[in-house]
C-alpha cells in the first residue's frame, strides 16, 4: 500500500508539473497596455497641437504622441487645418490611447499675414473656454506646441507649477543655440533673443504655458490673423500678463527641457522619371 501511495504522489505532481508547463507555454506575449494615468490633485496640461497635411505629418505626431504617453494628466487638442478630419489623424489618435480631442478648421491666410496655426489655435480655445465651463476641476495649464518639437518631460513637470504663465527658454531658435527670459532676483528682467528683440514678448511660442482659468476670465484673448509671424506670442500674451507677472522656471531659465526642432522636408524621387520604376505603394499609409 505505500508504494501505491508513493505512485500516487509521483503522478499527481507530474500533472501539476504539467498544467503548469501548459500554462506558461500558452500565456500571451507580455505586451505594454498603456493607460493614460488620471491623478486628480496635479493639473492638467492641454497641449494645443495644429498640424497639416504633408509626408512627415503621421512621423511626426506619432513621435510627439509617444512622449506625451509619459506625461500625466495630460490631454491633447489635435487641431487639423483641413475642412474635414483626416483618417490618418483619426486613427493615429485613436491608437495613441491619449486623452484627446479632434478638431479642424481651414486656414484662410491673407495676402499680408504670414502667420500659421491661427484658425486652428484659436478654434481649441474656444473648445477649451466651453469645456472647463462644464467640469468641476478648471486646474489646469494650457501649453501651445508645434507637432516637430521636441520635448522634454521635464518641461511638463515645470509647467504644473504655474500660477499665472511660467516661462524657459528654448534651443535651437531664432538664429541662436538657446533663446531664453532673462531672470533677476527671481524675476523676469529681459529677453535674451536676436530675432525682433523688440517684440513685446521676443519669446517662442515653446517657452511658455498659461493657467487654463485665464482663458475663462479673459474670454476675449486668441490670436489674430492681422498679426505677423513671430508676434502671435505677444498677441496671445498681452491679454493674460504682464513681464512683470511672468514667472521663471526651469531653474531660472537656465535649463533647456524643449527645442524647437523642424523635420526636413523629404525628397522623394518621381517615379515617372526613374528607368525602373518601383512598385506603386500608393496604398500604404506612411
Amino acid at each position: 500500500m505505500p508504494f501505491v501511495n508513493i505512485k500516487k504522489q509521483y503522478f499527481v505532481i507530474g500533472m501539476l508539473f504539467f498544467v503548469v508547463l501548459f500554462l506558461f507555454n500558452s500565456r500571451p506575449a507580455f505586451q505594454c497596455q498603456f493607460t493614460p494615468e488620471i491623478i486628480p490633485y496635479i493639473p492638467t496640461i492641454y497641449g494645443i497641437t495644429p498640424t497639416y497635411a504633408r509626408l512627415a505629418q503621421k512621423a511626426d505626431l506619432t513621435r510627439l504622441s509617444q512622449t506625451l504617453m509619459l506625461v500625466k494628466n495630460f490631454h491633447w487638442i489635435v487641431i487639423e487645418d483641413s475642412s474635414t478630419k483626416t483618417k490618418l489623424v483619426e486613427n493615429l489618435l485613436k491608437e495613441s490611447m491619449l486623452k484627446y480631442t479632434h478638431l479642424n478648421v481651414k486656414t484662410h491666410k491673407l495676402k499680408h499675414s504670414t502667420a500659421s496655426g491661427v484658425e486652428q489655435r484659436n478654434v481649441a480655445l474656444n473648445w477649451l473656454r466651453e469645456h472647463l465651463m462644464k467640469i468641476h476641476d478648471t486646474k489646469g495649464v494650457v501649453y501651445f506646441m508645434d507637432d516637430d518639437n521636441t520635448y522634454s518631460l521635464k518641461v511638463f513637470d515645470e509647467m504644473r507649477k504655474i500660477k499665472k504663465v511660467g516661462v524657459w527658454p528654448v534651443g535651437i531658435v531664432g538664429g541662436m543655440r538657446v533663446e531664453m527670459p532673462l531672470v533677476t532676483d527671481g524675476k523676469v528682467s529681459g529677453f535674451n533673443a536676436v530675432w525682433k528683440p523688440f517684440r513685446p514678448f521676443p519669446i517662442d511660442m515653446a517657452g511658455f504655458a498659461i493657467n487654463a482659468t485665464l482663458f475663462i476670465d479673459h474670454p476675449e484673448a486668441k490670436f489674430s490673423r492681422k498679426v505677423q509671424s513671430g508676434y502671435q506670442e505677444s498677441e496671445i500674451l498681452k491679454y493674460v500678463v504682464t513681464k512683470e507677472e511672468l514667472e521663471p522656471l526651469a531653474e531660472n531659465c537656465t535649463k533647456v527641457y524643449v527645442w524647437h526642432t523642424r523635420t526636413q522636408t523629404p525628397s522623394i524621387l518621381n517615379p515617372k522619371k526613374l528607368k525602373h520604376p518601383p512598385l506603386p505603394d500608393g496604398h500604404i499609409e506612411v
